[in-house]
């Protein structure tokens, strides 16, 4: 694809989207942004044109598909543990049918490549087998649910000339700077020294750093080999949670934690909380899914992407959490 290709980027002022824009910036690419919010500060070039607006929104969407020639599609509602009931509708509109909406658009327009960000969750329970892109899908969560189910829209849909017209990429747990949800949770009670590890820590852990995963992106859109596949995205190693507890202590300048807490005590402690807070209509602060996520063993290989479209991950878990460190500290997250 010609450097001057204009590329689509939905979902561009997440926690993501913004080193997305820069990696493509960065390679030479027109790039015009569809979000809900407004860029944040510094997402700026001369190459950037940023668009407010909705993927559920077909005008919306069909307005920022002028003119493109790929798509980098990372709008989503992303996982909470233990989602209401009643939110399913609302991932299954954003999800799935936001996804739907970009694809007809897509192809309506001619767009050459749509690539989508989805999860590993797609997997569900690993039960402590390591997982590739072979292995059968069954997830278990609103979102992992609706992404699969955004995947086979972007897998399904075919070009004029026959040939695919997406890519999947199924990432680990992403860190970053912008970081959201568990392991922001995770650095900052680290760093406050609120933190006690629950069980031997063992259970492993795929991860990737928010830099990683914009070079993927990038490969994503070029690489012509990447058409109609699948891909799991990480930095190419499985760490064990204690591994990933040290290495951001270390970060953070501080020593590692000696103590920990088994986990049937802690469990029992949180259903008990949990069944209480229901009897009352109290929404209790931790719940047995919230150990469940803290405990589970999830090892996915990413050897794929690796050997067919030449990915090679240029941060290893101690540099990416530093730079996660300096730059939280940098703007006033820590």
């Amino acid at each position: 694809m010609a450097e001057s290709s204009l590329i689509l980027v939905t979902g561009a002022t997440g926690a993501v989207g913004p080193q997305v824009v820069k990696s493509l910036d960065e390679a030479g690419y027109q790039i015009r942004t569809l979000s809900l919010d407004p860029p944040p500060a510094g997402m700026s070039s001369e190459r950037i044109e940023a668009k407010l607006g909705d993927v559920t929104n077909p005008v919306d969407v069909q307005s920022a598909m002028r003119g493109v020639d790929a798509v980098v599609h990372l709008a989503a509602l992303l996982h909470i543990v233990n989602p209401p009931a009643d939110l399913r509708q609302k991932y299954e509109k954003v999800n799935v049918g936001g996804t739907a909406t970009v694809v007809e658009a897509a192809l309506t327009a001619g767009v050459r490549r749509v690539v989508l960000f989805s999860t590993i969750a797609v997997y569900g329970n690993s039960s402590s087998h390591i997982l590739t892109e072979e292995t059968p899908v069954k997830p278990d969560t609103f979102y992992g649910q609706t992404k699969l189910l955004a995947e086979k829209i972007v897998l399904n849909s075919k070009r004029e000339d026959g040939q695919p017209l997406g890519t999947v990429l199924r990432f680990g747990a992403i860190y970053g700077p912008r970081i959201r949800g568990n392991y922001q949770w995770l650095i900052k009670a680290l760093n406050g020294r609120r933190f006690v590890p629950i069980g031997d820590g063992r259970n492993r852990r795929t991860l990737i750093y928010d830099r990683d995963v914009a070079k993927a992106a990038l490969l994503a859109v070029e690489h012509p080999k990447a058409a109609g596949k699948v891909y799991n995205v990480s930095d190419g190693d499985f760490h064990p949670l204690k591994e990933i507890i040290v290495v951001i202590c270390k970060a953070l300048g501080q020593k590692p934690l000696r103590l920990s807490v088994p986990v049937g005590p802690v469990r029992l402690a949180a259903g008990i909380l949990e069944d209480v807070g229901r009897m009352i209509g109290v929404k209790s602060p931790i719940v047995r899914a919230t150990i469940d996520k803290y405990t589970e063993d999830i090892a996915v290989d990413s050897q794929r992407i690796q050997t067919e479209l030449g990915f090679r991950p240029q941060f290893d878990l101690l540099t990416g959490w530093q730079e996660t460190v300096q730059e939280m500290r940098r703007v006033g997250d820590l």
